[in-house]
């Protein structure tokens, strides 16, 4: 492997750094935090925004007005894990312009308070819902083990803020999804929920739809943070793949001079030697000679060979004494601004959501991680701004797949869901997109820039507005949503639908290894599939109508990622505006942008162009022969969907679609209409 190779990201955006995310109003909000206080009055209210966005002092403000001026009694604070509750500790509000400072005795930060997460803390709610006290933090656990003990009704005429609400679940197994859903159906409660990733590990909803249309939500997208900040200006994203032990390999990703988190593998993973502390032990030592350990803080002290000596945090020891003595020097808040307090951290299950360490320049993972809000989590804690800090990367180290048959399908498993993350985190990362339909009514619409030339109605055209991080992008063909929840998806939750779409194994193995692919078996036939599975209750018109907008944001996000990078293995974006270029370029490449157009174009074809300059030859023919092995006949489901297609297609031209037609996808969808015929007259289908 070379270094060449580990060098290539697999997407890098740039930003203007404008530094408007990090000014504040005169009530010393920065901007998410003044949107979500504009929803103050709501009953239920989510916050979609990213981490290090404030999300934890935009509750502050909502909690006090909802405490002073909308009647509540009590607000109550719950959290994932104690270490979150940091964040709830008191603040001087009223020192940056605000009516009231956030004060919380300190009795009644559980998270701060010793023992289980049952037991006395839970009487220590109960004892705080009698008091005339205002506020309380806890963990998700003990809230839980609460509401068991004292019922839903003790809680009336409360405030419930849950932070990091994508723990949260639907699933008869989740205590506290059961929990909300019994809150929110009795009605007598204020929730605010709060998530920096709203996509989930599994295909399970963070709440029953019915609860969700009850919230009103407020997102702040990465594109606003990130373009709104003051210094960094540019993120690399990369998988990257290693043969032997990733301790071997390590080195050629890693950085030294460069503030880092390293997540080791799990002991459970392929990646894992099994032996944790000889894998920190290693990289500890590749990186130079021992030096001994801080007394104050446990650091590790290793000198590299130019004499400079790196402090590293090992938060992977099972001595407790050892490790909690070094997660309290890095929680320590005297050294928060001090960028010279530690080098490394190396860590397994810890330093991920709510970890904030503004310096981290690298989130190196090595092993891939099964959920997609994990992931997120941890580019969260690169993201952060800082002075002199202009770039940030996330890496993840992935195991090559080796010559045994079980090996190879494992690695194949992950190398595909590596890739979903990494195209996912493009979308996250791009400017949120706001489609129309080109039509003899279309116009511009204030606010957006349309280029050179301006808005012109002959054509289809792209504008930008720089101040919302929005483009309006005309398609020809384009089907407008008809309800408002349909509307609503379209705006808010297009990247929900990319996430379940890109995680589609079946989509993403065909789209990456399929030579004789029909790109719109995945565009309309895959995607329809799962816009139907998702939103059952959307007439045909609005599932046609959400498919159309995030196919058409996934493909031009692509498109012009491609564009923006080149082709090549240059790592320095070629502006900064270099993904709004590739968007204008992509768009005005073509004559008209239609939906047609884009239904035709492979989603995942860049994303192959980058596996194959990071992975190996032989291992990228080794994963092409596997998913190839497995390639299945037409099922009864793909053939009736494509039969729709079919009819869909006769209602347009007024004639079948034909199975010696030039054009390949209509040749398929004839091939599906027969199939169809014949699987209906053997009886494969229940209605």
């Amino acid at each position: 492997m070379t270094d060449d190779k580990k060098a290539t990201p697999s997407v890098s955006v740039s930003y203007a750094r404008n530094g408007s995310s990090t000014k504040a109003n005169a009530l010393g909000m920065r901007p998410m935090q003044e949107r979500a206080y504009e929803r103050r009055g709501e009953q239920y209210l989510l916050i979609k925004s990213p981490p290090a966005s404030g999300k934890s002092r935009a509750l502050m403000f909502i909690a006090l007005d909802k405490l002073t001026n909308q009647g509540l009694k009590q607000a109550i604070i719950v959290v994932p894990e104690k270490s979150i509750g940091a964040s709830f500790h008191d603040e001087p509000l009223t020192k940056y312009g605000f009516w009231a400072d956030w004060t919380v005795a300190p009795k009644w930060n559980l998270c701060d308070a010793p023992g289980s997460d049952n037991g006395g803390k839970i009487n220590s709610l109960g004892a705080f819902l009698d008091s005339d006290d205002r506020v309380l933090v806890c963990t998700h656990a003990t809230f839980r083990f609460a509401v068991d003990k004292f019922g839903v009704e003790k809680f009336d005429g409360r405030l419930i803020a849950v932070d990091e609400f994508h723990h949260v679940s639907a699933d008869p197994d989740s205590k506290l999804g059961q929990h909300l859903g019994a809150f929110i159906a009795r009605d007598r409660v204020n929730v605010v929920a709060m998530t920096g990733s709203y996509f989930r590990g599994d295909a399970v909803p963070v709440l029953a739809p019915q609860d969700e249309a009850k919230f009103d939500t407020v997102t702040y997208t990465y594109y606003e943070q990130l373009n709104g900040y003051e210094y960094l200006k540019q993120l690399d994203i990369g998988y990257f793949f290693y043969s032997g032990s990733y301790a071997d390999d390590i080195l050629a990703v890693l950085n030294p001079a460069e503030k880092t988190i390293i997540h080791i593998p799990s002991v459970n993973s392929r990646e894992s030697t099994k032996d944790k502390i000889k894998e920190v032990e290693h990289i500890i030592e590749a990186l130079g000679d021992w030096q001994g350990t801080d007394p104050a803080t446990a650091f590790q002290l290793v000198k590299r060979p130019d004499g400079r000596v790196l402090r590293i945090a090992d938060l992977v020891d099972d001595d407790p004494a050892k490790r909690d003595k070094v997660s309290a020097a890095l929680k320590d808040r005297a050294q928060k601004n001090n960028r010279d307090h530690v080098d490394i951290i190396i860590a397994l299950g810890m330093a991920k959501e709510g970890f904030d360490w503004i310096w981290c320049e690298h989130a190196l993972t090595v092993g891939y991680r099964s959920s997609l809000t994990e992931i997120v989590q941890i580019i969260g804690r690169a993201t952060r701004d800082a002075p002199g800090k202009t770039r940030a990367r996330f890496t993840n180290l992935i195991a090559e797949p080796d010559a045994a048959e079980e090996a190879v399908t494992e690695a194949v498993n992950d190398t595909l869901k590596a890739i979903a993350a990494s195209l996912l985190m493009e979308q996250v990362l791009a400017p949120r997109f706001n489609f129309t339909p080109k039509n003899p009514q279309s116009g511009p619409v204030d606010g957006f820039d349309y280029g050179e030339g301006g808005y012109d109605p002959s054509k289809g055209n792209v504008g930008f507005n720089e101040q919302t991080g929005q483009f309006h992008i005309e398609i020809k063909g384009l089907v407008e949503p008809k309800s408002n929840e349909a509307a609503r998806i379209c705006t808010e939750d297009l990247n929900e639908v990319i996430a379940a779409f890109v995680q589609d194994k079946t989509t993403i193995e065909r789209g990456l290894f399929d030579e004789e692919l029909i790109p719109e078996e995945l565009t309309q036939v895959r995607m329809g599939k799962i816009i139907k599975d998702r939103y059952p209750e959307l007439a045909e018109e609005d599932q046609e109508a959400v498919r159309q907008h995030a196919i058409a944001a996934l493909t031009v996000t692509q498109q012009a990622k491609q564009i923006a990078l080149g082709g090549g293995n240059d790592t320095e974006p070629k502006a900064n505006t270099a993904l709004i270029d590739g968007v204008r370029k992509f768009a005005l490449s073509v004559t008209e942008l239609d939906i047609d157009l884009i239904d035709r174009i492979n989603p995942f074809g860049g994303a192959y162009a980058i596996l194959a300059k990071t992975m190996n030859e032989e291992s990228l023919k080794q994963v092409a022969a596997a998913i190839a092995a497995k390639r299945t006949s037409l099922t009864p489901e793909e053939a009736k969907e494509l039969a729709v297609r079919a009819s869909r297609f006769k209602k347009e031209r007024g004639r079948l679609p034909s199975i010696d037609a030039q054009d390949p996808w209509e040749r398929r969808m004839a091939e599906g209409a027969v199939a169809f015929m014949r699987f209906k007259k053997e009886g494969r289908y229940d209605g």
